[in-house]
C-alpha cells in the first residue's frame, strides 16, 4: 500500500480547518441559562358563589440561586369616599368628605424576610411594597399635605377593619435555598375583578427581575346574576327589593292575623 507523504500544504489546510472550527464553537450561542426567578399560582380564577366564606390561593416559585422574594397582590384600583364623623348635640354626622380617584381594593404583600430587611425605604416606596408606601394621591386642590395624609391613614385603617388591606407581611417559606411557597388569604367580602400577583427576586437590597401573574375574582352562578342586575338596572333593583320587602311584610301581616 502507497502512502501518501504529508505536503506542506496539507498542514496548512489542516491548521486552516481548525482555527475555522474553533471560531464556529466560540461563535456558538451558550447554553440558554435556567431562569432568574420562575413563579404561579395553584388557581387564576376564584369563583364566588353563595355561602362563599373566603379562601387561600397557594403560590409557589423556585429561583436560580439564593436571594429575598417578596409578592404583592393587589386588586382593582376603584375610586373610594371616605366620610369623618363628628358628633353634633349627641349625635355622630358626616360632617367632611374626601373622595380618592383611585386606590386598591385589595392589598396583601408577602416577605422572605421583613421588608425593612430586604430593602431601603427609597425601593420599598417605588415599588410600593408594604402598606405603609401605597400611593393613595389626593388633588393638591382638595387637600394640603398634612390632610391628605390624614385622609390615607383613615383610609388604610378602614379597609385594614374591613380585611381588605393586610396588616402585617404574610412570610414568604423556603424549601432550600430554591424553591419558596406562600398562602394568600383572600376574606369573604373580596371586590371582584382583575387581580395583579406581582413577584420580585432581590439581592443586595436591589431588585434583579420581577413577574407578574394575574388573578381574577368572579362571581358565578345565581350570586352572579343578582349582582350584574343591580349593577346594570339600580333603579329597577331597588323597586323590586321594595316590592319584595312590601309582600313579605303583607304576608306575615296575614299570618299573624290568621293566628
Amino acid at each position: 500500500m502507497r502512502r501518501r507523504a504529508i505536503t506542506a500544504g496539507d498542514g496548512m489546510r489542516r491548521a486552516l480547518a481548525a482555527a475555522a472550527l474553533g471560531i464556529a464553537l466560540l461563535a456558538a450561542p451558550a447554553p440558554s441559562r435556567a431562569a432568574p426567578l420562575v413563579a404561579d399560582l395553584s388557581q387564576h380564577l376564584v369563583a364566588i358563589t353563595t355561602g362563599f366564606t373566603g379562601t387561600e390561593v397557594l403560590l409557589f416559585g423556585a429561583v436560580d440561586e439564593a436571594g429575598d422574594v417578596v409578592v404583592i397582590v393587589r386588586g382593582p384600583d376603584r375610586e373610594i369616599v371616605m366620610h369623618r364623623k363628628s358628633r353634633i348635640l349627641g349625635v355622630w354626622v358626616n360632617t367632611a368628605q374626601m373622595t380618592f380617584p383611585s386606590a386598591p381594593s385589595f392589598y396583601a404583600v408577602a416577605s422572605s424576610r421583613p421588608l425593612d430587611e430586604v430593602a431601603s425605604p427609597a425601593l420599598l416606596k417605588r415599588h410600593e411594597m408594604g402598606v405603609e408606601y401605597l400611593r393613595l394621591n389626593l388633588p393638591r386642590a382638595k387637600a394640603s399635605a398634612n390632610v391628605a395624609d390624614e385622609w390615607r391613614q383613615g383610609l388604610i385603617r378602614n379597609q385594614q377593619a374591613l380585611g381588605l388591606y393586610q396588616k402585617t407581611p404574610a412570610t414568604i417559606h423556603f424549601l432550600g435555598n430554591r424553591l419558596f411557597r406562600v398562602r394568600i388569604a383572600l376574606p369573604a367580602n373580596v371586590p371582584t375583578g382583575s387581580y395583579q400577583v406581582e413577584v420580585f427576586l432581590l439581592r443586595d437590597g436591589r431588585v434583579v427581575t420581577a413577574q407578574t401573574t394575574p388573578l381574577h375574582v368572579s362571581k358565578i352562578g345565581s350570586e352572579a346574576v343578582v349582582y350584574d342586575f343591580a349593577y346594570e338596572h339600580a333603579a329597577l333593583y331597588g323597586l323590586i327589593a321594595i316590592f319584595v320587602a312590601l309582600v313579605a311584610g303583607w304576608l306575615a301581616h296575614l299570618a299573624f292575623r290568621k293566628s
